[in-house]
């Protein structure tokens, strides 16, 4: 790296203050310096791992912002690396470089951050071959489906301690959260002992059942296997639906759970469940080619409140008529709050004539606006790289570890069927060796579990 690129990497630009989420620049005020021209001495150089879905939505909010150059492309499928070509070369004018094996990447010179995009049992290797390489990391959602790669994970961090981590759960770079937990902490909600997450997926239809093929042209299939059990191609496991299968995930839990479950976490002050138990299955597609339940509720048991998650796929009349939110919900009355905003719905009281009355006052809806939150994401991990300060980060790994670890709890009380009690001092289940087999990472094909 040039002088001048780490001069401006530790010292431009004031960075964001504190570590709520009420901190962020609008985006107008982006909108803005998108007409500063940046000179390439001070551009930072990212690379992304995994090019075809949320990885290259991460890529292409960090283009919105002027300092940011795109200059390397790692993915096993050729046609997506010739198609994010494309896109890079419109808007940057410059042609990134490409590799099918992301570790050649990490051998260029000149690469300051990567955005790891790849299904999640690519992550934890992705992820420690990034900061080992000294590249700064931003790794989606979960950070694993495996509680022993979150550690592992965590502990790279800890020893690449000068490598700034984002994580892609972009709620937390969202303004309304932040206005809903200020909310939550007045105590006008009373003492509040249950919280509701969900996530009702209508648009999901049956994965339908396909045969085994060969793999297409341009694709390395064993690199795309990477650790995972070797299997003939099929590609109902391929791209997208790679989520609704245990070998690369964990279902919706996993997926939209890790939004939905940190926010709840947050706002209550908590990490660890005392217990967890969950019932469901393939109830809504019996017969279709995915092996994550479409159907799953899970009870987890922290101090003081519990919490409930909910998901389910072809229905989208989830709970408060919402298909995804949190409820928090006291003494006092409910706060139900979602990517579309917040409101709340107060509990009743009779008073001295005996009529019904609100305990509290009842909000109608505090819309979200037309704020980009993961725009505000990803201009928070370039903020945190300039500023040579991780403590500003939105969601580093230690916070996308909590609500990684938590959803994959909820898997194994599935996949076990049994109430399981966690031993937060040892880090596995009490007295149960069934439930702690899966918590482990299980690598294939030669593949190892880094060792930190």
């Amino acid at each position: 790296m040039t002088n001048s690129r780490r001069n401006f990497i530790r010292h431009s630009a004031t960075a964001l203050a504190g570590t709520t989420l009420a901190t962020a620049i609008p985006t107008e005020s982006f909108a803005a310096t998108g007409k500063k021209r940046v000179a390439p001495s001070d551009k930072l150089r990212f690379g992304v791992i995994g090019c075809k879905g949320m990885g290259w939505s991460d890529m292409n909010a960090h283009l919105k912002m002027p300092e940011v150059d795109c200059v390397a492309l790692a993915d096993v499928d050729q046609s997506v690396l010739d198609e994010r070509a494309v896109s890079v070369s419109s808007q940057r004018g410059t042609k990134p470089q490409l590799f099918k094996d992301y570790r050649k990447m990490l051998e260029m010179k000149d690469l300051d951050a990567v955005i790891i995009g790849t299904p999640d049992h690519w992550h934890c290797l992705a992820f420690v071959d990034s900061l080992s390489s000294g590249r700064h990391v931003y790794v989606e959602k979960p950070i694993s489906a495996r509680i022993e790669e979150c550690n592992v994970m965590l502990k790279a961090a800890k020893r690449y301690n000068n490598k700034m981590v984002q994580v892609g759960q972009w709620q937390r770079s969202g303004t309304h959260y932040a206005q809903a937990h200020e909310y939550l902490k007045s105590g006008k909600l009373g003492n509040i002992r249950l919280v509701k997450v969900w996530a009702y997926q209508g648009w999901m239809n049956p994965v339908p059942v396909l045969p085994d093929s060969a793999p297409p042209a341009g694709v390395d299939y064993d690199m795309w296997l990477g650790p995972a059990p070797k299997r003939p191609f099929n590609q109902n496991r391929f791209h997208f639906n790679f989520r609704w299968f245990w070998d690369y995930a964990g279902g919706l839990m996993t997926d939209w759970g890790v939004h939905e479950i940190d926010i709840a976490l947050f706002f209550m002050g908590a990490n660890a469940p005392k217990s967890i138990m969950a019932s469901g299955g393939k109830l809504a597609y019996p017969d279709d080619a995915s092996e994550t339940p479409d159907t799953l509720q899970a009870v987890f048991e922290y101090d003081n409140f519990n919490m409930l998650w909910e998901h389910a796929t072809g229905i989208d009349n989830g709970n408060y008529g919402e298909t995804e939110g949190i409820a928090f919900i006291g003494n006092n009355g409910t706060m139900m709050v979602n990517r579309g905003g917040w409101r709340i719905i107060p509990e009743t009281k009779r008073n001295e004539d005996g009529l019904r009355v609100n305990k509290i006052e009842a909000l109608p809806n505090q819309g979200k606006g037309n704020t980009d939150y993961l725009q505000l994401h990803a201009q928070n991990f370039v903020e945190a790289i300039k500023k040579n300060d991780a403590s500003i980060l939105k969601c580093g790994i230690e916070t996308g570890a909590v609500a990684a670890i938590n959803a994959a709890m909820g898997n194994v009380a599935f996949r076990t069927g049994r109430k399981l009690y966690w031993d937060a001092a040892n880090g596995n289940f009490k007295n149960d060796p069934g439930a702690n087999e899966y918590l482990k990472a299980q690598y294939n094909n030669g593949w190892k579990l880094p060792s930190i």
